[in-house]
C-alpha cells in the first residue's frame, strides 16, 4: 500500500517532556566511544561556557526517534514499518542539549514521495526545552522498500 502523500505537512502533538540526565549523557558518550570531557565532567563543561555537561550531537536521536514513532504508527498513513530502513539523519542545533533539560519534540511530516517503487518520508522533529526555547531540529529520512514482487 502506498503512503498517503496528503500527510505531507501534518504535525503531531508535542511529546511529554524528557528529562536529560547526566548519567544518560555519560552512558551515551561511552557507548559511541567519545571521551570528550564536556560529556562527563561538569567543570570541563563550565570551562567551555555551559552550565552543566552537554550531550554528544547525536544524543537527541533517541528522543526524536521515539517522537517519530507516533508518525510511523499512524494507521491512516499506510506505512509498512517492516519494510522501513533509516535513509538519513541531520541535526541543526541552536544550542547543545544539556543535563537538566526537559525536552519536548513536535514531529512534522515534511514530505512523502515515491521513487523507483520505494516510499520516502521526511520527518522533522522540532525540539524545545520547557521554557519553549528551540534547542535542535532533527531531520529523519525513512525509506519503505518496495516489495520484491512489485514493479517500480
Amino acid at each position: 500500500m502506498a503512503l498517503d502523500q496528503s500527510f505531507a505537512g501534518r504535525s503531531y502533538p508535542p511529546t511529554p517532556p524528557y528529562e536529560v540526565g547526566r548519567e544518560k549523557i555519560r552512558e551515551f558518550a561511552e557507548a559511541i566511544g567519545d571521551p570528550h570531557p564536556a560529556y562527563t565532567d561538569p567543570e570541563a563543561a563550565k570551562r567551555l561556557g555551559h552550565p552543566d555537561v552537554i550531550a554528544p550531537p547525536t544524543f537527541v536521536f533517541s528522543i526524536t526517534y521515539r517522537a517519530a514513532g507516533e508518525v510511523v504508527q499512524d494507521p491512516a498513513l499506510g506505512l509498512d514499518y517492516s519494510r522501513v530502513v533509516h535513509g538519513d539523519q541531520k541535526f541543526v542545533y541552536t544550542r547543545p542539549v544539556r543535563a537538566g533539560d526537559r525536552l519536548s519534540v513536535t514531529s512534522t511530516i515534511d514530505s512523502v514521495r515515491s521513487m523507483a517503487g520505494n516510499e520516502i518520508m521526511d520527518i522533522r522533529g522540532e525540539v524545545h526545552d520547557e521554557t519553549g526555547e528551540h534547542v535542535v531540529t532533527a531531520f529523519t529520512k525513512l525509506v519503505a522498500r518496495k516489495k520484491e514482487d512489485e514493479a517500480p
